[in-house]
């Protein structure tokens, strides 16, 4: 039996402001170890028998993130969905169930695992067993999902109820699992506390698991609305190598709905042959959706005086918070519960039982459009990144690290001259149709208005130090005529 897992890696994350942008959120940061959470969350699906490659679904504009990331741990996804604005998690399933239909046999239902891209498990065992138990119900026809044991009064998380055990001839003899009762929005405190002291509540992790046409079939009946537009957008949609494009316009008018409010709060009351066709698997694995700093502190090792400290960082007389010191010496005195987070262009202060009111912050940055709620200083890009280090009136220096093998467009600028010097590396330089190679302190000058490209043809990374110059800057002034992304 394959599996066919679904990675949904459209989150923001604005909640982990400053290291979480827009461009650049969360999953694509590495939060619990060396790799992205991305990479993370493809490398546990290792092990678990029948899976296959991942169709990963996310926003356009981290296309080359999701690739980049995904080849770096040698697990390139069978495809990669790209969303021309985010929709949730409904439609994204939707998207990944038709791709599913339309590339395997006619005689095979695919059966689909459904995973975020940004959460935190800590025992990667205790995840794989769970998901083979889910994937068992799955193949009867089942929507199952895992739930995770509360430890504490969350406010943060949804509530799964439980309900009747299921009993063995359900197909799961070796580990428990019960009909999934009622989906609890995020409860008050109280409520909460209330809850999780009759043992009968889990979190809900977000995780589901299903067969294409069940799916398809459940969502037909509680919102076709989505499964029409979903179609439609499919269907006149187009490949670009190992990318997928639904048409935007279509897309546009699909509505916004997750998995929980579109399909599974519908479906825990209904009967199927007289059993329940929603189900819940306990996943006792240290699951976390690190959906806020205070988040990331409960999961990370603290000091003997409940302190997580992390990069150049010193603290006298502190206790139970949060220092990240990312570019440079940060010094932080007799203060409790608070978060510290310094990057290279913003520092966060924040109550350390106030951190959900970032995404509020991040939300008034975006107002008045401020860069740093977009992108870092470093601003990655398909053939590698940049980083600009100095900027004044007429003129900006970035550093460019182009990859081994890759290219920037062929483009020229109508406001701005460039000056390119190699500082490692071979570059190829193509200037007004004229080729030459450039190497380590040799140099190269572009002219506004001049066609020019630059390319890594070596096999390790090309370095260059850029200085712009000119009456405009932005990064809006670039006319493509060759592109070998298909960036417009």
């Amino acid at each position: 039996m394959n599996l066919h897992p679904v990675i949904f890696a459209g989150g923001s994350g604005t909640r982990l402001w400053p290291l979480s942008r827009e461009f650049y959120p969360k999953p694509f940061l590495s939060i619990t170890g060396p790799h992205t959470m991305l990479q993370e969350t493809i490398l546990r699906l290792d092990g678990i028998a029948g899976m296959v490659r991942p169709i990963v679904v996310c926003n356009e504009e981290h296309r080359f993130l999701v690739a980049e990331q995904a080849r770096q741990i040698d697990r390139m996804p069978e495809s990669i969905i790209l969303e021309p604005m985010g929709r949730n998690t409904a439609p994204a399933l939707t998207l990944a169930a038709l791709a599913l239909q339309s590339q395997v046999q006619d005689d095979e239902d695919p059966l689909i695992l459904g995973f975020h891209a940004d959460h935190a498990i800590g025992d990667v065992a205790a995840f794989r067993s769970a998901v083979e138990t889910a994937a068992k119900l799955a193949a009867t026809d089942c929507i199952a999902t895992l739930g995770a044991p509360p430890d504490s009064p969350h406010t943060g998380y949804g509530y799964i109820r439980m309900g009747e055990e299921l009993p063995v001839d359900r197909g799961v003899s070796n580990c428990s699992a019960y009909e999934l009762a009622e989906f609890v929005e995020k409860p008050d405190k109280t409520t909460a506390k209330r809850m999780i002291e009759t043992g009968k509540y889990l979190w809900n992790s977000g995780m589901f698991f299903m067969r294409a046409s069940v799916w398809l079939e459940e969502l037909e009946r509680f919102r076709p609305d989505i499964v029409q537009a979903c179609r439609k957008a499919y269907d006149k949609g187009a490949e670009d190598g190992i990318f997928y494009r639904p048409d935007p316009e279509i897309f546009s008018e699909c509505p916004a709905d997750t998995i929980d409010y579109a399909v599974m709060e519908r479906i825990t009351a209904s009967d199927y042959d007289g059993r329940r066709r929603a189900v819940v698997v306990p996943l006792d694995a240290g699951w976390s959706d690190l959906g806020s700093w205070a988040a990331i502190m409960d999961i990370s090792e603290k000091d003997s005086n409940g302190n997580v400290i992390n990069g150049d960082v010193y603290v006298h007389e502190m206790r139970n918070s949060m220092i990240y010191g990312e570019h440079r010496l940060v010094s932080v005195v007799g203060l409790k519960d608070v978060i510290v987070i310094e990057t290279v262009d913003a520092v966060l202060v924040a109550d350390k039982n106030r951190v959900e009111d970032v995404k509020t912050l991040v939300d008034v940055l975006k107002r008045d459009s401020r860069y740093e709620q977009e992108n870092h200083r470093r601003v990655h890009r398909p053939w590698g990144w940049y980083e600009t280090v100095d900027f004044g009136q007429r003129f900006q220096v970035k550093q460019l690290t182009v990859n081994p093998g890759a290219a920037l467009s062929l483009q020229m600028h109508h406001h701005r001259a460039e000056h390119w010097v190699v500082v490692s590396g071979t570059a190829k330089v193509t200037k007004a149709g004229e080729q030459f190679l450039l190497h380590e302190n040799q140099a190269a000058y572009i002219q506004i208005g001049e066609q020019h490209r630059l390319e890594n043809p070596g096999t390790i990374p090309l370095k260059i130090i850029e200085v712009q110059t000119g009456s405009y800057l932005g990064e809006d002034d670039i006319v493509r005529f060759e592109d070998r992304y298909n960036r417009s």
